[in-house]
Formats: C-alpha cells, structure tokens, sequence
C-alpha cells in the first residue's frame, strides 16, 4: 500500500513543527525519513499513526484518508513503533506483543489459536522468543525495541512507521532489523523509518525524505537525495559521497564546516 501526504501541518504554541508536508512512501518499499534534530520527523510520525491530530492535510494509504479512521479502523492498518515506549509495565514481552492482536478482537472476546500462532511469529520474526516471558522492566533497551517490534508485527499492518528503529541496537541487531524490514517490504508492506544515521539510510532505503524546519527539502531515490548540495545546505556540514566496494551504494562522510 502506497503513502501519500498532503499539506500535512501541525502547529504547537502558534510555532509550525510540520509545515504543509507532500511526500510518498512507496508501496513495498522502505522510505527513510531523514533530517537533522527538531526537523519534525518524529512529529510527522506521529500525525500518519493518529497519536497527534494534525491541523490541515490528508495521510491517504492507496486513496483512503487514515486522518479520518477510526483509532481501531486505523490500527488494522497502520502500526507505529515509537523511539521511548513506556517499559515500567509489568507486562511480560510476550503479552506486550498480545496487545498488537487488540485492533482484530471484539471487545471481551477470548484469546484464538490464530492470535497466538500470529504473537509467536511476531516474536520470532523480531528476534524477541528468547525472552518472550520475561517482564518488560527486566529487559534492556535492545530487547524492549524487539518487543515494540514484535507487537507491531502482532498487527499485521500494511503500513508500519518507526520512530529511530535502530536506537539501543548494536551493529548485528540493525543488520538484522534492516533484513526483517526488507522481508516485510517484498511481502507488500510499506515502511518509512525515521533514522539519524545517513549511512545507515543510504545502505537500506529504497527511497527517502528530507525534512529541514517541518518542511521537505528533498524526496526521491537515494542517489537522487544523498547529494552534497542536497545535504550540506541542511545538516551545516561538508559532506563527500563514495561508493561502496560490495553494494555500489553512497557512502557519505563528513567535515565540519
């Protein structure tokens, strides 16, 4: 499912963080949404997923509108892996990842087979079954972001939008949450990331968004937009591009000015 924003706008104390936002998100694809501290990416998040109402502007996954769905309509769809998720629960992982079934269940009604068989998988797939029975307040940072993952998993959405997906992992944790991204992509589902981390983008991403100020600045394929004169204007940095010996992907780095 294909994500198209327009004119999405947020405003706080009179002070616009997200300012009249036109962008896509291909379907089947992993959008980075890039952009130096306070740019309004954690914001914009926030607006598609419905745990901020924005202003003025429409978030349309293949022409459906998901500003105007219901919180439980929209969670069957959408699911939103947050940078800071509450860890004081004393909840164990493995019912953590339960709540991701809550958008498919009527009210009161009992735990199925196939919400159990979608939880383990969930658990499994986000690299989380080891501890699955652990509380939440016992794990670590890496293994809660798991967790979060998982229980994201849990709601089979067709768009799934993380917040910094690789904060708290080391270097094999992200290689491996970027191979689950790229599994859940060639199954059709559409991802956009918030990263800080331009490497990391420019090695992962299928296409990407760059947001100065709460307004875009560039969109479009990596090579397109991980450019020195895109991104020296932005970051207030002297940027060079190399290319990967393996991949022929960019490899940036980066002098202050």
């Amino acid at each position: 499912m294909s994500l198209r924003l327009d004119g999405l706008t947020w405003s706080v104390a009179g002070r616009r963080i997200v300012d009249a936002v036109s962008a896509r998100a291909p379907r089947g694809r992993l959008t980075g949404l890039l952009g130096p501290n306070g740019a309004g990416k954690s914001t914009l998040l926030r607006l598609v997923s419905g745990v901020l109402e924005a202003d003025a502007g429409r978030a349309e996954l293949d022409g459906v509108d998901l500003l105007r769905l219901g919180r439980r309509e929209r969670a069957r769809r959408v699911a939103f892996v947050e940078q800071e998720a509450p860890a004081d629960v004393e909840l164990t992982a493995r019912d953590a990842v339960q709540l991701g079934r809550t958008p498919h269940s009527s009210a009161w009604s009992p735990t199925t087979e196939h919400d159990r068989a979608v939880v383990a998988a969930s658990l499994a797939e986000a690299g989380a079954e080891a501890f699955a029975d652990r509380s939440l307040p016992t794990l670590s940072g890496g293994e809660r972001q798991r967790v979060h993952l998982a229980r994201a998993l849990a709601q089979e959405p067709e768009l799934l939008l993380l917040d910094e997906p690789t904060n708290h992992l080391d270097v094999h944790a992200q290689l491996d949450l970027l191979a689950l991204l790229h599994r859940l992509t060639a199954r059709g589902v559409t991802a956009v990331a918030a990263l800080h981390d331009l490497n990391l983008a420019a090695s992962a991403c299928d296409h990407v968004v760059l947001l100065d100020a709460g307004r875009v600045v560039a969109e479009g394929p990596v090579t397109d937009v991980l450019r020195p004169d895109v991104l020296e204007p932005v970051y207030q940095v002297r940027c060079h591009v190399l290319t990967h010996p393996t991949t022929g992907r960019p490899v940036l780095t980066f002098d202050p000015r």
